[in-house]
C-alpha cells in the first residue's frame, strides 16, 4: 500500500527518476575513465650504414675440355692392334694403334735402292763434267760435249735429291703406321677394332682424347648486364682490384661449391645474335677430374668492390599494391615514415639498396606489421642484432632475382 502511494504521488515519482538518471551518468563517467590508453606498438630497428662489399654475378656455364684430339689415321692400311684401354689416361706419344707396316717398309726399301743407284752414278758424272771443263780452253773437246756432260751431271744430282725426298716420304709413311697420342689426357671409346681397314684422314675418328686438367668453363653474359657493369665502373660506383679480379668461383649442379678457384681467361668480343650475349671463358684446375666436359655449372664472377653499399634485411622490405619496394623508417620523435626504395639485387638474406635511404636511418626489421606511416612506435631494447634476427628468413619476393 505504501509502494503504491509512492508511485502514485507525482512529486515522489520525479525525485526517484532524477535519482536514477544521476546514477546512470555517474556509471558512464566511471566507464570512460576506466578505458586503458592506446597501446604503442613495439618494433625492432636497424640503423643503416655504409659498408664495403664485393659484388659478384652468377652466370650459367658449361664445362669444356682444355684440349681435344681426334685420332685419325694418316695412311691407308689394315689395323693390326689396339694398344690402349678405353677410358684410361694416356700420355703424349703413347702408341694407340698399329697399322700393318709391310707395304710401307717395302716402299721405303725401294726408295732407298733407287737413291743408292742415283748416288752411285753421280761421282762419274761429276768427274766427266770436270774433265771436259779443263779441256775446253785447249779446244780438246767441243763446247757441245761439255754442255752434255754438265747437263748429265745436273740430272744425276737432281735424281739424288728426288730419291732422297722419296725416301723421306716413305720413312714418314712407315712411321705413320704407329698411331700415337698427340696429347696427354683421357681417351674415350674406340670406333674401330683389329682387322678394320682405315683410310688416311677419314671423317670418322678412331678415338678421341680429352685433356681434363685444367678444364675450361664457358659462361654467357647478356649484353645488357655487360653495359650495366661498364657504366658502374665508369661512374666510379664500382672499383676493380687487379690482383683478384680474375678469380672465379664455381657452383656445381647439386649447388655445392667447387673447392678450387678458377681464372678468367678472356671475354669474347662477338655478340651472339640469337641470345644477345657474349661468352666468357674461365680455366679451373681439375686434379681429381671432378669436372667432366659438358656439365652445367654456375660461375660466380667478381664485378668489383662497392665502398658505400647499403644492405638491409629482406624482411624489412614490403611492397605496395604495384609491387614497388618500401621500408618503414622511424624518425627521431619515434614517428613512422614510409620510404620508397630502389633495389639492386639480393645478397644472401639482404637487399642491396641503391636509393631511398641514407646512413643513419632507422628502419623497422621486426614488428613491421604493427607499424603504420605517421604512427608513433616504441623502440624495443637492442638485445639482439636485428640483422641476425632475420638471417634465417628468405625472401619470397619474385620481383628481384638474386645476383
Amino acid at each position: 500500500m505504501r509502494l503504491r502511494n509512492v508511485f502514485c504521488n507525482p512529486p515522489t515519482w520525479h525525485a526517484v527518476l532524477s535519482l536514477l538518471l544521476g546514477f546512470s551518468v555517474l556509471a558512464g563517467c566511471d566507464r570512460k575513465q576506466a578505458q586503458p590508453p592506446p597501446v604503442v606498438p613495439e618494433v625492432t630497428v636497424m640503423t643503416v650504414a655504409h659498408q664495403k662489399i664485393t659484388l659478384t654475378t652468377e652466370l650459367p656455364a658449361r664445362t669444356a675440355a682444355f684440349r681435344i684430339a681426334e685420332i685419325r689415321p694418316q695412311v691407308n692400311g689394315l689395323v693390326l692392334k689396339r694398344l690402349f684401354t678405353e677410358g684410361q689416361e694416356v700420355k703424349e706419344g703413347q702408341l694407340l694403334y698399329k697399322i700393318d707396316p709391310a707395304p710401307f717398309q717395302s716402299a721405303l726399301d725401294n726408295a732407298k735402292a733407287a737413291l743408292g743407284r742415283a748416288q752411285a752414278n753421280l761421282p762419274a758424272m761429276r768427274s766427266r763434267a770436270q774433265r771436259f771443263q779443263e779441256l775446253l780452253p785447249d779446244k780438246a773437246v767441243s763446247q757441245q760435249d761439255y754442255d752434255d756432260a754438265s747437263a748429265a751431271m745436273n740430272q744425276a744430282e737432281a735424281d739424288v735429291a728426288y730419291w732422297k725426298a722419296i725416301v723421306a716420304t716413305a720413312q714418314i709413311n712407315l712411321e705413320y703406321t704407329a698411331v700415337k697420342a698427340p696429347i696427354s689426357g683421357r681417351i674415350g671409346k674406340s670406333n674401330i677394332t683389329e682387322g678394320a681397314i682405315v683410310t688416311a684422314y677419314q671423317p670418322v675418328a678412331l678415338a678421341s682424347i680429352q685433356q681434363l686438367n685444367p678444364i675450361y668453363v664457358d659462361a654467357t653474359q647478356s649484353t645488357a648486364e655487360l653495359l650495366r657493369l661498364k657504366r658502374r665502373l665508369a661512374d666510379g660506383r664500382l672499383h676493380q682490384n687487379g690482383t683478384s679480379q680474375g678469380k672465379v668461383q664455381l657452383i656445381l649442379e647439386d649447388s655445392t661449391p667447387y673447392p678450387i678457384q678458377g681464372t678468367l681467361q678472356f671475354r669474347d668480343v662477338t655478340v651472339d645474335s640469337t641470345t644477345a650475349s657474349v661468352m666468357l671463358r674461365m680455366s679451373f684446375p681439375n686434379p681429381d677430374t671432378a669436372l667432366l666436359p659438358g656439365m652445367f655449372v654456375r660461375a660466380v664472377v667478381k664485378e668489383g668492390d662497392k665502398e658505400d653499399a647499403m644492405l638491409i634485411p629482406q624482411q624489412s622490405v614490403i611492397r605496395d599494391p604495384k609491387g614497388n619496394p618500401l621500408s618503414l623508417v622511424v624518425e627521431a620523435d619515434n614517428t613512422v615514415r614510409q620510404a620508397a626504395l630502389k633495389l639492386d639485387r639480393a645478397i644472401e638474406d639482404k637487399w642491396l639498396v641503391t636509393s631511398g635511404l641514407k646512413p643513419g636511418d632507422r628502419i623497422i626489421v621486426d614488428g613491421i606489421q604493427k607499424a603504420r606511416p605517421g604512427a608513433v612506435v616504441r623502440i624495443a631494447p637492442s638485445g639482439a642484432d636485428p640483422q641476425s634476427a632475420g638471417s634465417n628468413r628468405k625472401s619470397a619476393d619474385p620481383a628481384v632475382t638474386s645476383k
